[in-house]
C-alpha cells in the first residue's frame, strides 16, 4: 500500500515534467527498478512500457525480500522486456513472451586504442607469459581456489591481478605465491596498458546467482585490446564463444590458457577487436528499437 502511494507521488512528478515538455506518446523505460516503478505503467499510461533487465537483482538481499514476488508480476505486465544477456532474456521470457536480448553498450574507445599502449613500469621486470585479470577482486564474484590452482600448477606463469581487494583476497594464500602479483587499484586510463602487457586475460568467475546472468563487459575490454581470453562458461558467455575460450573446471583453465598462448596470431587479434567494437550503445539502442517495433 505504501509502495503504491510512493509510485503515485513519483508518477505525478513525472507527469508534471511530461506536460511541461509537451511530450506525446512517450515511452516508459524502467531500468531494473521493480519497486518505485511497479505501478508506473498504470499511472503514467505511456505509449509503451519497457522493463530493462541488466542484472539478476533477486540475488541481492535488498531486492530479494519483496522482489521475488514483484519482479515477475512487473515483467508480465510490461509491454515488452529487454535484457543485456541471453540468460536474463530467457528469465524474462518465462513471464512475458515479448522479451528480447539487446546486447550491452560499452565505451571501448580507450581500450581499442590500448593496443598501442606502452608497457607499465611495474610490468617490465615481470617475465612472460603473463596471465592477467583486471577488475575488483571480490570473493563473491571470483573463484579464489581456481586462481590458486592455476598459479600452483603452472609456476612458470606469472598471474597479474589488477584491482582493489576485499578482505578475503587480502588474507588469502595467493599473497604467499611468488608468481602471483597484486598491483592494487589503477585508474581506468591505465587499464588498457596493463591489459596490453598480458599474454592471456582471464575472468575466473564463480557461478552463483549474482554472476550467472551478468553481461561481462570486462570481456569486451580484453577483446578490444585484442587479447586472448579464457573465461568461465555461462549462458551469458555464449555470445562470446567464437572469440573466447570457455571452461568450467580448474583443469579446463590450465589447458585453455596453454591453447590460447599457442594459437594467438595477428588475424585472431584483429578479429577480437572487430567483434568487441560491435558492442556499442548505438547498436544496443538499435536492438531496443527493433524490439519495440515487433511489439507495437
Amino acid at each position: 500500500m505504501l509502495n503504491k502511494r510512493n509510485n503515485k507521488t513519483f508518477a505525478k512528478s513525472i507527469l508534471r515534467a511530461v506536460k511541461e515538455l509537451d511530450f506525446r506518446d512517450f515511452v516508459h523505460f524502467n531500468d531494473n527498478d521493480m519497486f518505485r516503478s511497479f505501478y508506473l505503467k498504470d499511472y503514467l499510461k505511456p505509449k509503451i512500457s519497457i522493463y530493462y533487465s541488466r542484472d539478476f537483482m533477486l540475488a541481492v538481499d535488498y531486492w530479494k525480500k519483496h522482489g521475488t514476488a514483484l519482479e515477475p508480476q512487473l515483467i508480465a505486465k510490461s509491454d515488452i522486456c529487454v535484457a543485456n544477456s541471453t540468460y536474463l532474456a530467457d528469465y524474462c521470457k518465462k513471464y512475458n513472451k515479448h522479451s528480447y536480448y539487446v546486447g550491452q553498450g560499452c565505451d571501448l574507445e580507450i581500450f581499442l586504442n590500448g593496443i598501442n599502449a606502452s608497457e607499465p613500469q611495474d610490468m617490465k621486470l615481470i617475465s612472460k607469459p603473463r596471465i592477467g585479470y583486471v577488475g575488483a577482486l571480490q570473493i563473491l564474484r571470483l573463484d579464489l581456489g581456481l586462481m590458486h590452482y592455476i598459479a600452483v600448477h603452472r609456476p612458470d606463469w606469472n598471474i597479474i591481478l589488477v584491482g582493489p581487494e576485499d578482505n578475503e583476497f587480502r588474507e588469502s594464500n595467493l599473497h604467499k605465491l611468488p608468481n602471483v602479483i597484486f598491483t592494487g587499484s589503477r585508474s581506468i586510463d591505465e587499464l588498457p596498458a596493463y591489459i596490453n602487457s598480458f599474454d592471456v586475460c582471464i575472468n575466473p568467475q564463480l557461478l552463483n546467482e549474482v554472476t550467472i546472468g551478468n553481461y561481462p563487459r570486462k570481456i569486451d575490454e580484453y577483446l578490444a585490446v585484442g587479447k586472448p581470453v579464457v573465461a568461465t562458461k555461462t549462458d551469458a558467455m555464449s555470445v562470446f564463444s567464437e572469440h573466447v575460450y570457455l571452461g568450467k573446471t580448474n583443469e579446463d583453465y590450465v589447458k585453455l590458457i596453454e591453447q590460447a598462448l599457442k594459437e594467438n596470431s595477428v588475424a585472431r587479434t584483429e578479429a577480437r577487436r572487430v567483434f568487441a567494437g560491435m558492442h556499442t550503445w548505438e547498436n544496443s539502442v538499435a536492438e531496443i528499437y527493433s524490439a519495440i517495433s515487433k511489439s507495437v
